[in-house]
């Protein structure tokens, strides 16, 4: 056996598939075999291998074991000469396995070889060549010094920014997103240390292949895609702890006791320091906004009570301190909600969601008033002039920060996104109709052409792809990957990567297109589902929906005592739903539901009478339920199912 390709799989189904796409059509010349190893999956990566890449050695895993307890489990099982870890994320060209192996062959005392890596935009990423962590090195990357002089010997020696990204260098530690490692050399070395969970496992086994007197070499001869942080989302917390905990195993592991001391104790408060960095960033992105409004209009109430106490009733000091203390913040947690529900604290901010969510909270808070004992009701003007004042309050300091330039504030930009589909006709037809289903509210331009092909279809071929770009201010471009080789689109992708456009892919067959947008933010697909269960806005409308009922349920259960057969547990459901433990509608567990987007199990399921329990046609009203999702349907369901055991 010539080549064993190991891939770590964890939920990135469209990804791996595109991976595979490549990684079959570039083995093809060496008696091989592909490994891909899932760890507990649960978005159908398990059946897409099956299904589309019947001849891949599948190792399925029914927990998470790591990165690097799922490669030696493969390792163990292989046979190359040359064995390569890569990750799922990743698209080679159709020649980087024969000009990595002949780069091997002609270097008897090369241990492992990596490549020259690009992110999803085209642009070069810095791990591709990295020098062992020592402490000096790590403390200079950990505080910012190899930032500031990217390209000094002595402070960016972490990337190595020194050293040319086009020239091969022997350099200390390699990539484990694609690492060529020599049988002999890994036969002497040891597998990977289990140790490491995920991170540190590509620096442990660098390190020693270079103890065991191995060079290893970046060879920038060919060149890969990798959609950096796919697999794991690399601004959370869980990822900055998972790190630098990789590195104090590393360090105690290699270095001396004084040497381990000084870089675990360094490690320690930057773990530290980073998590608390991490945590800021995320509660400030996600509650600085429902924080400030709190404020805002808590502010107003204090100010604006004693006002309306005077001119109404003579003092003011009409309004008790229980009204501050209770009732007010009470308001404004309705307002506060409803103006989330409503979708005022998604970005960028809109004005008319924000207007609707308050106007929709007072319309609340009077119906609740109507009903409070006497005692209770302090002042309806009051919540006429709060929500009038807080109102104007809100906008207003939306209205400064968008002048002050701040991009959440930005009004929303109505043009529509510009696309261009590269690729031949009958893929951009299939293409085309994906990306309609997936993307309706945005424009494609028109098409280009993988060759020189002369058709008015076109606006014209790959040599013009800058000069259509800029003429048609696209936003975003797609590759068919059925008609354009991975190393065409690689070349592409770095020829246009300091222009202001996305780069997607369109696997053959697949029904996602895929990318690396905005990696945080998870919004690197474009699939089919066009009205999702999974959008962040009909999450919160299910949600909201799922209180309603259950308090509406729990506030009339004394007559639905008498209603319903199955009051205990109607009654019960209810509780379970308001607290978050279930929700009231959710898919049909009798079909496969690993494919879609993750739902908590519900107290009833989509249901057709005639279908019975066959597990291909539940499976469809499940997908139909996610892809088109529509409160009308939770509510009709619910319904049903209530009154159908009605006394």
């Amino acid at each position: 056996m010539d080549l064993s390709i190991i891939i770590v799989n964890f939920n990135v189904r469209f990804f791996l598939e595109q991976c595979l796409h490549s990684v079959v059509i570039a083995v093809k010349p060496y008696r091989n075999e592909i490994f891909v190893v899932d760890n507990n999956s649960v978005d159908g990566s398990v059946f897409m291998v099956r299904d589309k890449f019947p001849s891949v050695k599948l190792i399925v895993n029914n927990e998470n074991l790591g990165f690097s307890k799922a490669c030696n489990q493969a390792l163990k099982l292989s046979s190359g000469k040359y064995c390569l870890l890569l990750n799922p994320d990743t698209v080679v060209e159709e020649d980087t396995f024969i000009k990595c192996i002949n780069f091997m062959e002609s270097h008897p005392e090369a241990g492992a070889t990596g490549v020259k890596m690009i992110d999803g935009k085209g642009k070069f990423l810095p791990e591709s060549k990295r020098a062992l962590p020592t402490p000096s090195v790590a403390f200079y990357k950990i505080f910012g010094l190899s930032a500031l002089f990217p390209f000094s010997k002595t402070f960016s020696r972490y990337h190595l920014n020194y050293l040319s990204n086009e020239e091969t260098h022997a350099v200390e530690i390699l990539s484990g997103a694609f690492m060529l490692i020599r049988r002999m050399a890994l036969n002497k070395t040891g597998l990977l240390d289990e140790d490491f969970f995920m991170y540190g496992e590509d620096i442990d086994l660098s390190y020693r292949l270079i103890r065991a007197g191995f060079v290893n070499y970046y060879f920038p001869g060919t060149t890969i895609i990798h959609f950096k942080g796919e697999s794991t989302k690399k601004g959370s917390i869980n990822y900055v702890l998972l790190f630098y905990r990789a590195m104090i195993i590393f360090a105690r592991k290699h270095f001396s006791r004084n040497n381990a001391w000084l870089f675990t104790t360094s490690l320690k408060l930057a773990i530290y320091f980073r998590a608390l960095l991490a945590l800021i960033r995320r509660l400030g992105k996600k509650f600085l906004q429902p924080f400030l409004d709190i404020v805002l209009i808590y502010s107003s109430f204090y100010f604006l009570s004693p006002l309306w106490g005077k001119y109404r009733f003579g003092t003011e000091e009409y309004y008790p301190g229980e009204f501050f203390i209770f009732i007010v913040p009470a308001y404004i947690m309705v307002w506060i909600l409803s103006i989330y529900y409503s979708g005022g604290y998604e970005k960028p901010f809109r004005t008319g969601k924000i207007i609707r969510g308050y106007l929709a909270g007072t319309f609340i808070i009077l119906v609740i008033y109507a009903l409070l004992p006497e005692n209770l009701r302090f002042s309806r003007a009051l919540i006429l002039l709060g929500t009038l004042w807080g109102l104007l309050i809100l906008l207003f300091q939306r209205l400064i920060f968008q002048t002050a330039g701040c991009k959440e504030y930005r009004p929303p930009n109505d043009r529509k996104n510009r696309h261009v589909i590269i690729g031949l006709k009958e893929e951009i037809t299939r293409v085309l109709h994906l990306f309609q289903k997936s993307r309706p509210s945005d424009e494609i331009i028109g098409f280009i052409s993988p060759g020189g092909i002369d058709d008015p279809y076109y606006l014209g071929d790959l040599t013009r792809l800058k000069d259509i770009i800029k003429i048609h201010q696209i936003d975003e471009i797609i590759f068919c990957a059925k008609d354009i080789s991975s190393r065409d689109i690689i070349n592409h992708m770095i020829t246009i990567s300091e222009l202001p456009v996305l780069i997607k892919i369109a696997p053959p067959e697949s029904i996602c297109i895929i990318g690396s947008n905005f990696v945080s933010a998870g919004e690197g697909l474009y699939n089919l589902y066009f009205n999702s269960i999974s959008k962040l806005r009909n999450r919160q409308l299910k949600r909201l929906f799922d209180i309603i009922s259950s308090l509406v349920i729990l506030i009339f259960s004394p007559l639905l005592f008498f209603l319903f057969k199955t009051f205990r547990k109607t009654y019960s459901d209810s509780l379970k739903v308001l607290i978050g433990c279930k929700t009231w509608v959710s898919y049909n567990p009798s079909s496969d539901i690993s494919s879609l987007p993750r739902l908590k199990s519900g107290v009833y399921h989509p249901q057709v009478d005639h279908i019975g329990s066959d597990p291909e046609l539940l499976g469809k009203l499940n997908f139909e339920y996610a892809r088109d999702y529509k409160l009308t349907n939770d509510l009709v369901i619910l319904s049903r199912n209530i009154f159908r055991y009605s006394r």
